[in-house]
């Protein structure tokens, strides 16, 4: 449905359980969005952080998940983070919306609340597009949101390092080509590492990675069996499409 007035669309997503307005150009929410709520282990009344949280998509859809979490949403574009905002309020989901650089040191994070080893979770959907192979988008919203620096995932990983309690968990997601940069980046402070490959077809290779990782977490890492999005008809195989309804999780939200 398009709101002529403000040239935004509602979206329907977990099966019609979350309904999300977006702006109507620009970076807009998807698959990957559902996909890390999905992967992400929280419980009632965890302090759950969503990094990037655009219009909310990815926390929402936890929140929608597990009843009761102390969520808040990070967002550095103003103009999104309202939209987050209306979007917990319109769906009666408890939030907190905060406007914040990501990269920010420990004193902006501090100022809004977030304090070192003070939260049980961290999900994150980074900007992965490599800024020399990939051509940014003219706009802005859209290439803040896709494409990254040199520095950009061990920035966001360094704080959410910060901001989780001893043994609490980050969950990203990022392309599969990448995997050496997010095992680099969480080789400082990280362990427990669990990987979900995700692959658009079974005969191509994984699209993107789903990493599970733990604060100070010392277990061997796991690779798991990867994840196929299509049967080779290209039509969603059933498991994905419960997982897209909100009708099942990934083995990464799994005890």
């Amino acid at each position: 449905m398009i709101d002529v007035v403000t040239d935004l669309t509602e979206d329907a997503f977990l099966g019609g359980q979350l309904r999300l307005k977006q702006k109507r150009s620009g970076h807009r929410a998807g698959h990957d969005a559902i996909l890390l709520a999905a992967a992400t282990a929280a419980r009632e009344g965890d302090r759950v952080v969503d990094f990037g949280a655009g219009v909310g998509t990815a926390g929402l859809a936890l929140a929608r998940r597990v009843a009761g979490l102390n969520l808040c949403l990070v967002e550095i574009d103003a103009e999104l983070a309202e939209l987050a905002r209306a979007n917990a309020a319109a769906n009666a989901i408890a939030a907190e919306v905060i406007v914040l650089d990501v990269t920010d040191d420990a004193q902006p994070f501090a100022a809004h609340g977030l304090m070192p080893d003070s939260a049980a979770c961290v999900l994150m959907n980074p900007p992965f597009n490599d800024a020399i192979r990939h051509r940014g988008s003219p706009d802005r919203a859209r290439h803040t949101a896709h494409v990254a620096t040199e520095e950009t995932l061990h920035a966001w990983v360094h704080s959410a390092r910060r901001i989780l309690r001893p043994n609490g968990v980050l969950t990203l997601i990022w392309r599969a080509d990448g995997i050496a940069d997010v095992l680099a980046a969480l080789s400082r402070g990280f362990g427990s590492l669990s990987i979900l490959p995700v692959h658009g077809e079974a005969a191509r290779p994984a699209i993107r990675v789903l990493v599970r990782a733990v604060k100070g977490g010392r277990a061997p890492t796991r690779l798991l069996p990867g994840l196929m999005l299509n049967y080779e008809s290209h039509l969603p195989k059933k498991e994905v499409r419960d997982i897209l309804e909100g009708k099942a999780v990934l083995p990464l939200a799994e005890p």
